[in-house]
């Protein structure tokens, strides 16, 4: 399933030196640039192209490096620990994220990485897989309920966002 990174040229940013070093090494297949900040980040933006980005969220300002990231048409999937919040999954996914996912998963990010180059290859805009995976962690970490305050939002992610039959198979 991961065959598909072979290769493939990705963006990470992160203010945690060990965050970008594990992310390197998870991601050894790929082509893979590191930036501590936005500033760099931004000047690689601007002049590479890439296949996809990893992005924190905070300390990096991640929402305006996804914001750039979207216009440049590179799917970006969100890294976080410290704005794990309904709340900033939901702003991820509203500004354009592909994925969010906490960095106590940070060991299958070559999975929802996978997952978002492979639906990206299919012409899916709005794939749910990694949205099924990590239900239960948030479910977890956020109790019961947690996707009451933005009912409306989940509400219109449940009829839009798909995974098929099959895939649901294959990740239960």
């Amino acid at each position: 399933m991961t065959e598909i990174l072979n290769g493939k040229r990705i963006l990470v940013v992160d203010d945690e030196p060990d965050i970008l070093e594990t992310l390197q090494e998870i991601l050894d297949m790929c082509l893979v640039d590191t930036a501590p900040n936005f500033d760099t980040a931004k000047k690689f933006l601007d002049k590479n192209i890439y296949d996809a980005a990893i992005l924190d969220i905070m300390g990096v300002n991640g929402y305006d490096l996804l914001e750039l990231a979207t216009k440049k048409g590179i799917p970006a999937l969100m890294l976080t620990a410290h704005a794990l919040s309904p709340d900033n999954l939901v702003k991820s996914i509203k500004s354009g994220a592909r994925s969010y996912v906490p960095k106590d998963k940070i060991t299958e990010i070559d999975t929802y990485l996978a997952d978002i180059l492979k639906a990206r290859e299919e012409g899916v805009e709005k794939d749910a897989k990694w949205f099924v995976r990590l239900k239960p962690f948030f479910d977890k970490k956020f109790g019961t309920g947690w996707r009451e305050e933005h009912k409306e939002f989940w509400k219109e992610f449940d009829e839009t966002y798909r995974v098929s039959k099959e895939e649901l198979e294959k990740i239960m």
